[in-house]
């Protein structure tokens, strides 16, 4: 009796592992391969492209960069996936106008209920460059319709400008961008203005820095793509690209506002002798620079997100990708960036990614 009913057990199991067998099959349909297991990894590079940004909100990453006759944005649940997702062109300016080209490294903000772009374009000459502002009023930056603010800028340096970014202070936005004064001689520099509205600066306008340390001026002098990151303890920093991008030396450097610091007195930031972010050879990483920052979606982890070339002299071309990589800080508040990973090697993707 015993034996019977083990034989029937025995029966039953195999039954059943058929019937499994059976049912997936006909799920999936004859010959049709199981969808590959989820992995925690990615790889750089993401993407190709130059000067990338990305904004978070609503639970999505709007990410955008160098077109250079448009304005396009990526929306991506997981900034890792950015590869995958399509581009949609928000903004073409109209031909033959004073924005129509070289349309450079825009930035999108969310100021005061309001969607805006910044970006960088002229009529076609290199020193007709300026900043000019786009407005939007959708709450899904891919949807409604922008609307040309024209050009920003400070009455007393309305020079060659680029690289436009905001400094949310205490209450106050504060405009920072690369500028040019003297248009026949290249040298680069870095300056801050108050923001009266998200499309207007008011004087005085403050040069914050100027390319004059040895790693600052490779290939030319260059100050330029300042961007803001700020620690869990609200200090603000301003990392920007230095060296000109046409070399293997473009970098990053850092500046640090004092604790409750005036952001329009040069006196009150602390510039960092040593560039803070370099490149790697080993890791197929040239020229690495024009950053921003954003968060993992569980808020847990701080990220980079940056462009660099992967072989030796490829310069500021269309070679340029974009990659990703997770960043620390060190114990007197100060974010270290470590060195450019590796292209092509598994890395672990932001924590809180789905």
């Amino acid at each position: 009796m015993l034996k019977n009913k083990r034989t029937i057990v025995v029966s039953l199991a195999i039954v059943a592992a058929a019937l499994s067998l059976f049912c997936k099959k006909k799920n999936n349909g004859p010959g049709t391969p199981e969808p590959p297991p989820q992995t925690n990894t990615f790889m750089n590079p993401l993407l190709s492209g130059a000067d990338p940004w990305v904004i978070q909100r609503n639970g999505f990453y709007y990410y955008t960069h160098t077109l250079g006759n448009r304005v396009g944005i990526w929306k991506a649940k997981n900034i890792s996936a950015l590869g995958s997702v399509p581009g949609t062109t928000v903004y073409t300016p109209t031909a033959g106008g004073p924005n129509a080209a070289n349309v450079w490294a825009p930035e999108i903000h969310f100021l005061n209920n309001k969607w805006y772009i910044y970006y960088t374009a002229g009529s076609g000459p290199d020193v007709t460059q300026r900043t000019w502002v786009l407005e939007n009023s959708s709450t899904d930056p891919l949807s409604g319709t922008w609307v040309d603010k024209g050009k920003i800028f400070a009455a007393d340096a309305d020079f060659w400008a680029i690289d436009g970014s905001v400094l949310e202070y205490n209450g106050t936005n504060y405009f920072l961008w690369s500028g040019r004064p003297n248009q026949a001689v290249q040298n680069q520099n870095i300056y801050i203005a108050k923001m009266s509205n998200p499309w207007t600066l008011e004087g005085p306008t403050t040069m914050l820095t100027q390319p004059v340390l040895p790693w600052e001026v490779n290939g030319g002098p260059v100050n330029e793509g300042p961007q803001i990151i700020k620690n869990k303890q609200g200090k603000v920093f301003m990392v920007y690209s230095a060296s000109g991008c046409w070399t293997d030396d473009y970098a990053l450097g850092i500046m640090a506002l004092k604790e409750g610091g005036d952001p329009l007195k040069v006196e009150d930031w602390t510039k960092g002798q040593q560039p803070v972010f370099t490149k790697n050879p080993e890791g197929n990483a040239y020229g690495p620079g024009h950053n921003a920052f954003f968060t993992s979606p569980d808020g847990q982890e701080d990220w980079i997100i940056y462009h660099a070339n992967s072989t030796s002299g490829a310069g500021c071309s269309d070679k340029r990708n974009v990659r990703i990589q997770r960043f620390q800080w060190k114990a007197d508040g100060t974010p270290d960036f470590g060195r450019p990973v590796k292209t092509g090697v598994a890395l672990e993707k932001p924590s809180g990614e789905q």
